[in-house]
């Protein structure tokens, strides 16, 4: 069957410019490559075409050649049958599109040309502290699950004892070129799978992948006043990189166990401080805790529920290094449920001689 056009197969028109067919390739690209369409051989089919149409149209003298006379080229010796001849797709460009993506850019593009080196990836672990050991700072052993050469075959996927062979389809290049009439087209080599060689024993511990998973244990100091969601940030304990590329970071975020007696509020806490009606309208001293030791606070004469009073300095550190917030004490004025009989009638004395008028604008304004 004579080729697609090759405008067709981008899904470009024939005034496109470079950028709108490099654009349109990438994205197609992307979406058939065989790595991600597995053992689908209409996605394979159409990659192949992309390829070919992408090599016309990203050479200006192709480009110019198909513009005149089409696929059958300008006549004998321009290609089989007078037609163009288009071969080496620029598997690099399409390399820079897919990154490391598998057999087909692995070890078959070593062969190629010396790869990229290839920055790990970041991982995420998390790990939960006490409130105390927020406010104060603790060190802690994170265990982290990494991904690196297994140490048995050395990552060559290999049986200590053996070694990988060259493939001999490809002659360890890892892609092959198929001839389809007027194109010669370059894909993965089938036999094994873009890697460039076959390791005919594979290893028992990494079952011929040349990679294992291990445990590793980080330090991580986590700063006095380190809120719930704070995160950590350790450089270069992340998943090793490819081809002497640096590893990724490490990122770990803390989750703080709720504190029993303090409500945190950025570096400020807050702690309910129950206190007697007598105390709250008299005024009074009571020891109220803080995080570092108890403290004498002065309730004001004629104090209300939910009024808040500070204690400076007997906070949380801030975490800028700008020393400490404060303590809120917010009073809840209590109301006793059982009455002694001397209590009622102090009480009944109390409303006798109470001026005290609280529901006066009720009335007002009925």
């Amino acid at each position: 069957m004579p080729p697609r056009d090759p405008y067709d197969v981008l899904g470009v028109s024939k005034t496109a410019s470079d950028d709108e067919i490099k654009k349109a390739y990438r994205k197609l690209a992307r979406e058939l490559h065989p790595d991600r369409n597995p053992g689908d051989s209409s996605a394979e089919e159409r990659f192949k075409d992309v390829q070919a149409a992408y090599d016309i149209l990203s050479d200006s003298e192709k480009r110019q050649a198909y513009d005149r006379f089409g696929p059958e080229g300008p006549g004998p010796g321009f290609g089989p049958g007078g037609g163009v001849r288009y071969e080496n797709v620029d598997l690099g460009d399409l390399s820079d599109i897919l990154g490391n993506f598998g057999s087909f850019f692995g070890r078959g593009q070593q062969r190629a040309g010396r790869p990229r080196p290839e920055r790990g990836g970041d991982l995420e672990s998390r790990v939960r502290i006490s409130f105390d050991d927020a406010l104060n700072g603790v060190q802690i052993r994170v265990p982290v699950e990494v991904e690196t050469a297994c140490h048995v075959c050395g990552g060559t996927g290999a049986e200590p004892g053996t070694a990988p062979r060259t493939c001999p389809d490809c002659q360890g290049s890892g892609v092959i070129s198929d001839s389809q009439g007027l194109f010669a087209l370059s894909h993965p080599c089938p036999r094994c799978r873009g890697n460039g060689v076959i390791v005919d024993t594979p290893c028992k511990n990494c079952h011929g992948t040349g990679r294992e998973r291990v445990t590793r244990r980080y330090q991580v100091k986590v700063p006095a006043g380190a809120k719930d969601g704070t995160r950590i940030r350790l450089k270069g304990k992340g998943e090793p990189g490819l081809y002497g590329g640096p590893a990724g970071d490490l990122h770990v975020r803390v989750q703080v166990e709720p504190s029993p007696l303090y409500e945190r509020r950025g570096a400020d806490l807050v702690l309910d401080v129950p206190v007697t009606y007598p105390e709250a309208a008299l005024g009074a001293t009571v020891e109220i805790p803080t995080p570092e030791g108890p403290v004498a606070l002065k309730v004001p004469s004629g104090s209300e529920s939910g009024k808040l009073l500070r204690v400076k300095g007997r906070g949380a550190p801030k975490l800028n290094g700008g020393g400490k917030g404060d303590l809120l004490a917010r009073l809840v004025v209590t109301v006793p449920k059982k009455l002694s009989k001397a209590e009622k009638e102090a009480l009944e004395a109390y409303r006798t001689t109470s001026r005290e008028q609280p529901r006066e604008h009720l009335a007002r304004s009925s």
